[in-house]
């Protein structure tokens, strides 16, 4: 069962089992409390009454975060157990999303909300996912989506087979597919230049393990390319 794992303070993760066809990726529920003491989550994820239980003690829900074009599938689900919660999603979510509830879209200037905890940004050049990222300054950790993924080990032989062949498997990076969305590397290395001015080490992705430091670093390296 997903539980609440402690990352740093006011930090925490949550990760899900997740299949995509064959693939067994998983996925990971990032959650913020603020400063108000609210809690903020980003690509929230499935539910189950012990783990909302968990949520609630640790305060309130007031923000659900769709980052991208992907990773929306459990808002309704998320907006049915925090009635209180307000939605936050991608400029490319507003076509797909078919749930009965308000949302605002998001940018990079921060809500009133989070703006004294959180920097955010819409990575520019890739049109069909238009991710946002975030720093989440007390902590000095990035929180990506699917800029990024850090699968280190399976169980399952198919995704570690499709995952080498993805170029993301065994190593921190971006996947031979997130490259095909690319359109436009120069507001992509934009974005990329933007992210190295701020005060990051640790890096949280959706996919994959946990990088806990060394994250400016790689995020040079492993973009070069662009």
């Amino acid at each position: 069962m997903a539980q609440l794992r402690n990352v740093a303070r006011d930090l925490w993760v949550i990760d899900h089992p997740l299949r995509v066809g064959g693939l067994r990726l998983g996925t990971r529920t990032t959650v913020v409390r603020l400063a108000n003491g609210a809690l903020w989550m980003h690509s929230p994820g499935p539910l189950q009454p012990e783990l909302t239980a968990q949520l609630t003690a640790l305060g309130p829900v007031q923000a659900l975060v769709a980052p991208n074009a992907m990773h929306h599938l459990y808002l309704t689900q998320n907006v049915e157990a925090f009635p209180q919660a307000a939605v936050y999603i991608s400029p490319a979510l507003p076509a797909k999303i078919k749930g009965a509830f308000t949302y605002k879209i998001l940018s990079d200037e921060p809500p009133t909300l989070w703006r004294d905890d959180l920097v955010q940004h819409l990575v520019g050049g890739m049109p069909k996912l238009q991710e946002l990222v975030f720093l989440h300054r007390a902590s000095r950790t990035l929180i990506l989506t699917d800029l990024a993924f850090n699968i280190q080990h399976s169980d399952s032989w198919f995704t570690r087979l499709f995952m080498r062949v993805n170029g993301a498997y065994r190593h921190f990076g971006p996947s031979r597919i997130f490259r095909t969305l690319v359109k436009d590397r120069a507001a992509l290395r934009s974005s990329l230049n933007r992210m190295q001015e701020w005060d990051f080490d640790r890096i949280i992705v959706t996919h994959g393990d946990v990088l806990e430091t060394g994250g400016k670093s790689i995020i040079q390296t492993q973009y070069a390319w662009v």
